[in-house]
């Protein structure tokens, strides 16, 4: 049987378009570049307030990006947002993590391509910032930001600042599932392996994993209590604030911890320095309701336990 080659050409045609429409159904993922913010709640706002502008050395920005918290600068484009607390907090101080995108309506768009309930139209911050937020696949708050200049810069306000360190390097989150997490973070909005590690060699209590699009990490908080037991159903607010955490990059733990203590920016509730599982110094501080802020060199200085390294090292300069 003869068939004409424009009946072939009609047949091909047909053939494609499925793949066509499944091509334009699922958009290209815009990059995620880094971490924007970690949001907590606060039970007395001038003790924070004091916290972190004096002990961390942070800037309070005039109005905060939403205008319902205060947004405390440590650079020109990363931030801790304080939240006053809800009722239905319980011992929760954890809000909503968030990252940097370079299109947020089109990361948007891919998340629902992806079958992730995301919301519709793209916010937009008193700033110009434009910002949503979705859930991950426990139930977690966050939000995905396309920021526009602060200009903290270009007004001198970040000249004011007494940081130790300029760059949050990494954010901890408690993390039950880390299946869950992985067909989140990783097999749809494509973090990857940085390291993970216990404290017992052959147990997995911590998980780092680095955003697609530059150095900064999520670090799943998989254990609280023995190695490898994983996060018991009743935790209190000292044990969450551990888990839900911030990490700020230093240059030399030595120096940084020195100036602290002269300046007298410790609180009682510190911890270290020591040297961690991952071979980085670190040295741990607590804001007034027990969010753990975690300072730690950009490069370890002997060899991790438990895994190699699988991604690049942050450094000073940020992602």
């Amino acid at each position: 049987m003869k068939i004409s080659l424009r009946l072939l050409c009609s047949l091909y045609s047909l053939y494609l378009l499925p793949l066509t429409a499944v091509a334009q159904g699922t958009p290209a993922r815009p990059k995620i570049t880094g971490i924007s913010h970690l949001a907590v709640y606060a039970s007395d706002l001038s003790k924070t307030n004091d916290y972190y502008m004096r002990t961390v050395g942070c800037v309070r920005f005039p109005t905060s990006l939403t205008g319902q918290g205060t947004d405390y600068f440590v650079d020109s484009s990363q931030f801790v947002e304080v939240l006053p607390i809800p009722p239905s907090a319980g011992n929760d101080r954890l809000d909503h993590i968030a990252f940097t995108t370079t299109d947020a309506d089109g990361l948007r768009r891919y998340l629902i391509a992806k079958g992730v309930a995301a919301p519709a139209p793209v916010m937009k911050f008193k700033s110009g910032t434009r910002w949503f937020e979705v859930k991950d696949f426990e139930g977690n708050s966050v939000q995905f930001l396309e920021p526009i200049s602060v200009s903290l810069t270009a007004h001198g306000a970040m000249s004011q600042a007494s940081l130790v360190g300029h760059h949050i390097i990494h954010i901890g989150m408690l993390v039950r599932d880390r299946a869950a997490a992985d067909r989140f973070y990783r097999d749809i909005l494509g973090f990857r392996l940085y390291w993970h590690g216990g404290m017992q060699p052959d147990k997995t209590d911590w998980v780092a994993m680095q955003v697609p699009d530059g150095t900064d990490w999520l670090e799943y908080m998989l254990t609280s209590g023995p190695s490898g037991s994983g996060v018991p159903a009743s935790i209190s607010q000292k044990q969450l604030g551990v888990l839900n955490h911030l990490s700020i990059g230093v240059v030399s733990m030595s120096a940084a911890v020195a100036t602290l203590k002269s300046e007298n920016r410790i609180t009682p509730e510190h911890s270290g320095p020591q040297i961690g599982k991952d071979g980085k110094w670190q040295f741990n501080d607590f804001d007034p309701d027990e969010t753990r802020l975690e300072y730690m060199e950009f490069t370890p200085v002997e060899k991790p336990c438990c895994a190699p390294f699988t991604g690049p090292q942050p450094s000073p300069e940020g992602n």
